[in-house]
C-alpha cells in the first residue's frame, strides 16, 4: 500500500498486501446506506461525518483517527489481526466487535481472491461498518481489480476453498427466506462453523476430472458475483475512488485524466455496471477507464512499485503525476494498494 501526502514534499510509503497492517491516513464511511451518520460521540469528535454520492464519494469526517488497510485477498485470519492491530477490532477470535469508537477505517480494494473466506471478511467489514457509526465512527470499502474481476466472470484467481464458501453461503441463504441484511451481517459469525460442519472437501478435489465439484462451485461463484447477483450489488454500494477529508483513497491509483473524466462519474458507472442484471447487459458498457488497462483506476502501479525496482526517472516522473492529480482534485495526498512491498513500510521523499 502506498500513501502520497501532498505538502512541500511528495513522500510515498507502502505496506504489503495480505498482511494488511496498513498506514494511518485520513477516511471515513456511512451506513449501509444513507447521506449522513451521528450520535452523541461525534460532538467530541468535531461533528458527524457526512457522505455525498451514491456509492460514497466525498466524505467529511471532522476530528476522526483515519486507518487505511491494504489488500486482504480472503485471508480471515490476518485480517482480523490487522484490524485488532489497529484498535479497531476485539481480540476475542469467537467474536467481532468494533472497538474502534469514532476511528474511520478504510479498505483499499482486493478482498476477492487467493483466500478461501472472501465472504466471511466482506460481512465482517459490514457488519463492523453498523457498529462504527453507532459510535460515530464509520468503515469504508473501495473496490479494486479483483473486484471488478469477479464481477466480469474472471475467476482466474479464485481459491478452491473460496469456490466452497460460495456453495456453503448459498444454502446458508435458505435459511433466511430473503433477508439479505440480516443473512450477509451474520455469515463472518457462523461461517467457520458452517465450514466444520459442512466437511469441506481438500483442495485435491478440485483436479481437472473433478466436473461435477467443479461445476457446482462455479456455478455457486457465478450466481453470487455475476452482475446482479447479491455479492455484485453489495459491492456496487462501494466506491472505487474515495475522498476523505480531502484525502484519495483508491486501489490502483488517480491520475489526472481519472479526474478530468470525473470522479462522481467513475464510481457511478462502476456501480451500475455492477448492479445490472442479465437483461440489460447490453445498456450497461464495463466503464473502461476505472477497470481496465495499465493507466485505470484499479489498474495502475505507478505509485506503488517497489521503491528497489524504480529509477530515479520513474520516481520523478510518478511524483509530478501525483502532484499534477492532487492539485487537481485538490486533494492532501492519495492512499492507494494493489501492489505487494516485501520490505513492509516504504518511505520516498522527494524535496
Amino acid at each position: 500500500m502506498a500513501v502520497l501526502p501532498f505538502r512541500l514534499r511528495l513522500r510515498t510509503a507502502a505496506i504489503s498486501g495480505p498482511s494488511p497492517s496498513s498506514s494511518v491516513v485520513c477516511p471515513s464511511r456511512q451506513h449501509r446506506d444513507g447521506g449522513s451518520f451521528s450520535c452523541r460521540a461525534a460532538a467530541a469528535a468535531g461533528g458527524p461525518i457526512i457522505v455525498s454520492g451514491d456509492p460514497p464519494t466525498f466524505v467529511s469526517a471532522p476530528g476522526r483517527r483515519i486507518v487505511a488497510v491494504g489488500d486482504l485477498h480472503g485471508d480471515l485470519h490476518q485480517t482480523r489481526a490487522a484490524l485488532v492491530m489497529a484498535g479497531v477490532l476485539s481480540t476475542e477470535s469467537d467474536c467481532h466487535v468494533w472497538t474502534g469508537g469514532q476511528t474511520v477505517l478504510v479498505q483499499v480494494g482486493d478482498i476477492l481472491d487467493r483466500g478461501e473466506d472472501e465472504i466471511a471478511i466482506l460481512s465482517l467489514l459490514s457488519s463492523l461498518n453498523v457498529q462504527a457509526k453507532s459510535q460515530g465512527g464509520a468503515v469504508f470499502q473501495v473496490n479494486g481489480n479483483h473486484e471488478t474481476m469477479n464481477v466480469e466472470g474472471d475467476f482466474r484467481y479464485v481459491d478452491p476453498g473460496s469456490f466452497d464458501e460460495c456453495i456453503r453461503f448459498l444454502e446458508y441463504l435458505e435459511e433466511f427466506d430473503g433477508e439479505w441484511d440480516d443473512a450477509f451481517l451474520n455469515w463472518v459469525n457462523v461461517s467457520q462453523k458452517w465450514k466444520e460442519e459442512y466437511r469441506v472437501s481438500p483442495n485435491g478435489d478440485w483436479l481437472p476430472l473433478n466436473f461435477v465439484k467443479k461445476n457446482k462451485g462455479f456455478a455457486a461463484r457465478a450466481s453470487l458475483f455475476k452482475q446482479g447477483g447479491p455479492l455484485a450489488c453489495e459491492l456496487a454500494r462501494h466506491p472505487v475512488v474515495l475522498n476523505v477529508n480531502d484525502w484519495m483513497f483508491c486501489h490502483g491509483g488517480l491520475l489526472p485524466h481519472h479526474v478530468e473524466y470525473g470522479i462522481e462519474r467513475i464510481n457511478k458507472e462502476v456501480s451500475n455496471w455492477m448492479q445490472c442484471s442479465s437483461e440489460d447487459i447490453d445498456d450497461t458498457d464495463l466503464p473502461f477507464i476505472a477497470t481496465r488497462g495499465y493507466d485505470s483506476v484499479v489498474w495502475t502501479r505507478l505509485y506503488s512499485q517497489d521503491s528497489v525496482e524504480r529509477t530515479r526517472r520513474s520516481w520523478d516522473l510518478s511524483s509530478i503525476i501525483a502532484e499534477q492529480t492532487l492539485k487537481s482534485v485538490g486533494a492532501k495526498g492519495m492512499v492507494v494498494g494493489h501492489t505487494p512491498q516485501t520490505r513492509g513500510v516504504n518511505w520516498y521523499t522527494l524535496f
